[in-house]
C-alpha cells in the first residue's frame, strides 16, 4: 500500500491532533445547531494543525453528506492548513463517509476504512414531494403570485413540468462537475483507467481501495501508532457544546436528530 505524504521528522514523543468530524454538512444551519459548518469547524481545525507542532493530523469522520459549498469549503480549509503547516492529513472513515462526506475525506492525503464503512456516493440529488392531485382531490386551490416568471417553479403544489426538471439538471451538473474534479484532484493517480466511479454508487471498505477511494483499512490509534511509534501522544478537538446543552436536550435536539437520523438511514447498512 502506497503512503502518499511523507511525514516530517518524528520528534521521540510526536504528537497526534485528533479532530471528529461527525453529522450531516450544513444541516440544520440553526445557530449552535449540530452539524458541520466551515464557519464552525474553523477555529477547531485552525487550532489542530497549529497547536504545539503536531506530527499529523488525524481526522475521524461519519458523515452521508449535506451541503456541497459547506463541504467544498471544509476540505479547501483543511488543504490550506496542511499546506501551510506542512502536516500530513490522515483521515478515517468510521461508519460513512458518502456524498459531501467523501468530498471531505479527499481533503486527506490518506483515507482508511474500517471493512464495513460505506464510501463514495459521487454525485448530487435533489429531492422533494408533489402534492397537485392531493389539494385537487380535497378542494384547495392553489393561490400564487410572483414577479418573476421563474420564481415559483417546482412548486410541490403544482404538476411537475419538463421545464422546471430541465432547469434543475442545469443546476445539478455543475455541482456534479466540481465534486468530480475534486474527486480526481486528490485522487486522480489512484483511481482505475475506464471505470466510471460518479454515478452515485457506494463501495464497502476493502472495495473502495480496491477502487483507489481509499487508501487501506486502518483504524485511527492503531494505524497512527504503527507510523509514529508507541509513543504517540493523541489530543483531540472537538466541536463546542452550547452552554444550554450541557444541562438538557433543546427541542433543536429533537429536530436535528431527526434530520441527521434521515441522512444516515439512506446510506446505513443496518438499521
Amino acid at each position: 500500500m502506497r503512503i502518499p505524504f511523507v511525514p516530517r521528522l518524528i520528534s521521540p514523543r510526536p504528537t497526534i491532533s485528533v479532530v471528529r468530524l461527525q453529522g450531516a454538512i450544513g444541516i440544520p444551519a440553526r445557530h449552535g445547531a449540530a452539524g458541520l459548518s466551515d464557519a464552525g469547524l474553523a477555529p477547531l481545525l485552525d487550532r489542530a494543525f497549529r497547536r504545539g507542532k503536531p506530527a499529523a493530523v488525524a481526522i475521524a469522520l461519519n458523515s452521508p453528506g449535506g451541503s456541497p459549498v459547506q463541504s467544498s469549503l471544509i476540505a479547501a480549509r483543511i488543504r490550506r492548513l496542511a499546506q501551510e503547516t506542512h502536516v500530513p492529513v490522515h483521515v478515517f472513515v468510521e461508519d460513512v463517509a458518502a456524498s459531501g462526506g467523501y468530498w471531505l475525506a479527499t481533503a486527506g492525503d490518506t483515507i482508511w476504512a474500517d471493512e464495513s464503512s460505506v464510501l463514495g456516493s459521487i454525485g448530487v440529488i435533489s429531492a422533494s414531494f408533489g402534492f397537485a392531485e392531493l389539494i385537487q382531490r380535497h378542494g384547495i386551490e392553489r393561490r400564487v403570485h410572483t414577479a418573476g416568471t421563474s420564481k415559483s417553479w417546482l412548486d410541490p403544489f403544482r404538476p411537475e413540468s419538463p421545464e422546471d426538471v430541465a432547469r434543475l439538471h442545469r443546476l445539478l451538473e455543475p455541482i456534479h462537475e466540481s465534486f468530480k474534479a475534486q474527486v480526481r484532484a486528490r485522487r486522480g493517480d489512484r483511481l482505475p483507467e475506464g471505470r466510471d466511479l460518479f454515478t452515485g454508487e457506494v463501495w464497502v471498505g476493502r472495495q473502495a481501495v480496491e477502487l483507489g477511494l481509499a487508501d487501506g483499512i486502518g483504524h485511527l490509534e492503531p494505524t497512527m501508532r504503527g507510523l509514529f511509534g508507541d509513543k504517540a501522544e493523541f489530543r483531540t478537538y472537538s466541536q463546542r457544546v452550547p452552554f444550554l446543552r450541557r444541562f438538557g436536550i433543546s427541542a433543536d435536539d429533537f429536530l436535528d436528530a431527526a434530520a441527521q437520523r434521515a441522512a444516515f438511514s439512506r446510506l446505513a447498512p443496518g438499521g
